[in-house]
């Protein structure tokens, strides 16, 4: 259901070994993905190779940014569960909570933890509503995002999940830096402080038949508590971003 040797050579250059266990697991949840995505629009991206490089090696990219020991990490708006749960069943020591607004969502990513023995909790909700939630505001150590919503609108969705000294990861494309820019004094006013943006392609080195994609990661480290003003209603958020 996946290219196993090609998922190995796109994730080795950020570190990550494709040990038998963690593609085995994967494969589980690639079955999956394409079985229900006959059913309910999950994703576009279905053929082995897309689903090996634009979905699970795409998650893994985030790994170097990872806390060294145990951490609770949430996925807002994961969708398909990407990147959250790649993550989590790279890394046993994380604790991973999946949001999303979609029950249905949660539904397949229920029959994926089961399947694929991961323990996760599953939170049915818009980003805006769980910042606000007493047992989700800043209770994180990572926020990870991945094709949501620009960065103005995302960082005003994710930074209040994390606790101060936590960090918020954007998986991005190539138009990372205009973004960035534009976001900035929300960051700030959120509690963020960028703490840099890492740009490379994916696979990271030439592999023939394979196209890269750009692709940029975002760190925003929490510094400061988030106002309690914020998140504020979808309809603010989308109609003047900070």
């Amino acid at each position: 259901m996946f290219d196993r040797d090609l998922f190995a050579r796109c994730v080795a250059p950020f570190g990550v070994e494709a040990t038998p266990e963690l593609a085995d697991r994967l494969e589980i949840y690639a079955r999956l993905l394409v079985e229900w995505n006959q059913k309910m629009n999950l994703t576009a991206i279905t053929d082995p190779v897309g689903i090996a490089v634009k979905h699970f090696a795409d998650s893994l990219t985030v790994a170097p940014l990872l806390p060294a020991g145990a951490f609770r990490l949430i996925d807002v708006g994961t969708g398909a569960g990407f990147p959250g749960v790649p993550l989590a069943l790279l890394r046993p020591d994380c604790r991973l909570t999946l949001l999303d607004s979609l029950n249905k969502r949660l539904v397949f990513l229920d029959t994926v933890c089961r399947e694929t023995g991961l323990d996760a909790r599953l939170i049915h909700a818009r980003a805006e509503e769980g910042g606000r939630r007493p047992d989700l505001r800043e209770q994180y150590d990572v926020a990870v995002a991945r094709a949501v919503a620009a960065m103005p609108v995302l960082c005003e969705y994710c930074l209040p999940f994390v606790r101060v000294g936590g960090r918020f990861l954007a998986l991005k494309g190539p138009d990372a830096d205009r973004e960035r820019a534009e976001a900035s004094r929300g960051i700030g006013v959120l509690g963020g402080k960028v703490a840099g943006v890492t740009a490379f392609s994916l696979p990271k080195e030439p592999i023939p038949g394979i196209e890269p994609m750009e692709r940029r990661l975002i760190r925003v480290d929490k510094v400061r508590p988030t106002p309690t003003a914020y998140p504020r209603p979808s309809a603010k958020i989308a109609k003047r971003p900070l």
